[in-house]
């Protein structure tokens, strides 16, 4: 079974809707080969992380061993309107 790692976060804002805001990590960018001065990722594509959370593992990934910080972070932010429904013209 695949595990990801995504935080999700809600934001009132002073108008009437919700901005719920969701951090996916995903490919790995480290590069392997900077102690050598070459350039070599490992081809990871997603975090997934090794340990449950609030354990040790939680920040290393299960398929390349990587820290969190090294997989790229992708923010998504939706906003929910609180606001009422338009009305039907009756067709």
């Amino acid at each position: 079974m695949k595990k990801r790692q995504v935080v999700v976060k809600k934001e009132d804002s002073t108008t009437s809707s919700l901005a719920y805001k969701s951090v996916r990590y995903g490919e790995c960018q480290k590069n392997h080969a900077a102690n050598v001065g070459g350039y070599v990722i490992d081809g990871c594509r997603e975090f997934m992380a090794s340990g449950e959370e609030g354990g040790d593992d939680t920040f290393i990934c299960a398929a390349c061993g990587c820290h969190r910080s090294f997989h790229r972070r992708e923010v998504q932010t939706e906003v929910v309107s609180e606001c009422a429904s338009p009305t039907s013209n009756g067709n």
